[in-house]
This record gives C-alpha cells, structure tokens and sequence, in this order.
C-alpha cells in the first residue's frame, strides 16, 4: 500500500518526510529568523503578535504551552502581559529554541520558562495541563493540522483557551493578487540576501498559499471541539487569529 501524500509548499511529498523537511528549512535559518521577521513584515508581525496577546488577556498565575515558539515571542509577551505565570515553549526544531534561549528576555524570565523539543502533533504533556495554548505561524507547517488541534485540546483545562495566529486569505482579489506579487518575487530574495537561504522563503510563502482560508480553518478548531470558536482578520486578512475554548 503505498504512503499517504501531504504537501511541502506546492509539492506533494510522503507525509513521513515532512516533519524532517520542515526541521531542516529552520534549523537552517534560526540564527536569522527575527531579522526576516522584521524584514518580510516590514515589523507588522510584532503589531500582530500584541493582537494575539490583547485579545487573550494573559492573567497572573497562568500556565501558557507555545507551539512551534521558537525564538520566545509569544512566550515573552506573555509572561510580560501576565506579571506572574509560566511559559513552556514547544519547538520541533532545537537550533530556534536555542536561538531563543539566547535573548535578553529569556534570561530575565528564566525562572517562569521550560523549552521543549517536541512534536505538536504527539505532545510530551498529560491532559488538561495548560490554561493557555498558543501557535503563531506555525499550524500551516505541520503534516496533519487537524491532529495538532486536537492535541491542543487534550493538553489544555478545562476553560483553557486557544489562540492561532497565521498568515490567511485577503477577501479581496485584487489585494491579494497584489499581495501575492510580493509574497512571490519578494520574500524569497529577503531570504537570499538576509539569511542566505531563498529555497527555504519559497516554500514559506508556498505554504501560505497552500494553508485553509479563515472559514475552513475554524471548522477545524470546531472540529476538535473547541466551543465559542470565532477569527479577527488582522491587515486586511494577510494574516488571522482564531480562537477557541475548551468549555
């Protein structure tokens, strides 16, 4: 029986191989993932990041889990939003925790963070752990959504709360269009000056394209059973967050 197939920006690879690709694409640009942050986003990604934690409304005492944290944003905002709590990132890929380990923050905050190298698709955490499960840009990179979704459930108490924050559909066709110009001719050559590294942007922005729009996405997050499900568009809908609750 041959292997179920899954996409790897626009290419169609063995779902097997993907966990490993994605991996490799990060591991080799950590050192210089917040300059292309900044610079792909002309800085917006920091004004949406604040959106993510405005609506969530980190309180004290919380226990947050951040998957796919990488370099320590969301967990940072948290802790600063929260006063008083814990943080532990979830990363597939060790060299960005390792970046992330290194900010000035994560020495400030060293007593209130866990970093973890582990799979959002088969958490090393018992169920009804968290208060708190966020991702940021980085649901679309995983071989099967729906099962880190469901997941995020399982790990999450009761009342607990789910935040996604990813890059979307505009629901206009010419700014898309626009926006997918820049995406496309643009980005990938960021990528080749800033961190070396053009093949890696081109599938990012690939795998944009590839990734459910805003209606679809939320019948996922309902589909795991989050209650009271809903999605703000940030910038016109470049980017969206979704949120639900474990009710």
């Amino acid at each position: 029986m041959s292997e179920t197939s899954t996409h790897f920006g626009f290419d169609e690879i063995p779902e097997s191989e993907k966990a490993g690709r994605v991996r490799g694409i990060f591991g080799s640009v950590a050192a210089r993932y917040d300059v292309m942050n900044d610079a792909m986003s002309l800085g917006i990604h920091r004004i949406w990041k604040d959106a993510m934690m405005d609506w969530l409304a980190p309180r004290a005492g919380q226990r947050l889990l951040d998957v796919a944290g990488g370099t320590g944003d969301i967990a940072f905002r948290f802790l600063d939003r929260a006063g008083q709590g814990h943080a532990t990132v979830l990363d597939i890929t060790e060299p960005m925790l390792i970046e992330g380990r290194k900010r000035a923050e994560a020495g400030a905050m060293a007593d209130s963070l866990d970093w973890v190298v582990g799979d959002a698709m088969a958490l090393p955490f018992a169920d009804n752990s968290f208060d708190a499960y966020t991702i940021s840009f980085g649901i679309r990179n995983m071989t099967r959504p729906q099962e880190a979704l469901d997941e995020a459930y399982r790990v999450l108490r009761p009342g607990g709360r789910l935040m996604v924050l990813e890059f979307s559909q505009i629901p206009n066709e010419m700014l898309q269009t626009v926006y997918d110009l820049y995406s496309f001719h643009i980005i990938p050559r960021l990528g080749q000056a800033i961190a070396n590294d053009r093949d890696s942007y081109q599938y990012l922005v690939e795998s944009i394209r590839r990734f459910p729009d805003q209606e679809a996405f939320l019948d996922m997050v309902r589909a795991a059973g989050f209650g009271n499900a809903r999605y703000r568009n940030l910038s016109l809908g470049i980017a969206c967050l979704h949120s639900g609750w474990k009710l």
